[in-house]
């Protein structure tokens, strides 16, 4: 059988004729998968609004030598809400990008990376603040590490190994987590987090998009935009290709 079924979440499209387009798709068994949307451009297409950027279908491939052909899409979740605000917009554009960076072919990470990807798209879909909509995307940025093998460490200091508790910290990007105060008298990192910062990023990490702790009804807009960019700051650095969405974000925020 050269026919497939799978879940997928539309990243990325390129035009590949007058009428064609290549859909580049996040599945939940199959990782990273790109598909030719035949006549998808021509006004009465039967792929139409299913092939539009973040979108979940559920799909049927036709497995070709070197694209695969979509043939049929029956959409699980348009988010139709992120169309309507430009904050969550960018912010579903730029998760979505971490996940074609990150992401690859047959990953074995495939359906705990399908599952984030749809929950934090979910989520920023029904958000309700500027607030909500960034605690979803730090979710995603720390869940996406930690399945990406790029977890960071916030709990001991990678240097000496001492537990850091009730006391200010310095993060660094490069080393992949914190260190504390002794030890950056010799390393001289100039970002600071304090502890109630490290606690707030542990919590959400642990908690799942559908739950709210104290931390994240305590959570301020500032705070968050400070996590956001810290986080940021860690992913360019480790992803493989550079994100241009990062830009754009730098822009609005």
């Amino acid at each position: 059988m050269n026919n497939f079924v799978t879940e997928a979440i539309n990243l990325k499209a390129y035009n590949l004729s007058e009428s064609d387009k290549i859909i580049v798709m996040y599945s939940k068994d199959k990782g990273l998968i790109k598909g030719v949307a035949k006549g998808v451009k021509k006004p009465k297409s039967k792929l139409g609004a299913r092939m539009d950027l973040l979108v979940a279908n559920k799909l049927m491939l036709y497995k070709g030598k070197n694209l695969d052909t979509i043939c049929q899409a029956e959409a699980l979740n348009t988010f139709n809400q992120i169309r309507q605000n430009m904050d969550k917009i960018f912010y579903s554009l730029y998760i979505s990008e971490i996940v074609t960076n990150f992401g690859v072919e047959d990953d074995p990470c495939s359906g705990e990376i399908f599952d984030l990807l749809y929950k934090a798209l979910d989520t920023i879909s029904l958000a309700q603040s500027k607030t909500e909509l960034l605690i979803a995307v730090l979710k995603f940025q720390l869940k996406m590490m930690l399945l990406s093998g790029l977890g960071i460490e916030l709990n001991t200091c990678l240097k000496c190994g001492c537990k850091l508790q009730e006391d200010n910290m310095y993060f660094s990007s490069s080393l992949g987590g914190v260190i504390c105060k002794e030890c950056n008298k010799f390393h001289g990192i100039p970002v600071v987090m304090h502890y109630k910062l490290r606690d707030f990023l542990n919590s959400l990490e642990k908690t799942d998009f559908n739950v709210k702790t104290d931390f994240e009804l305590k959570a301020t807009e500032k705070i968050c935009n400070v996590c956001f960019e810290l986080l940021k700051g860690y992913i360019n650095l480790h992803s493989p290709k550079k994100i241009n969405s990062t830009q754009i974000l730098q822009e609005i925020s």
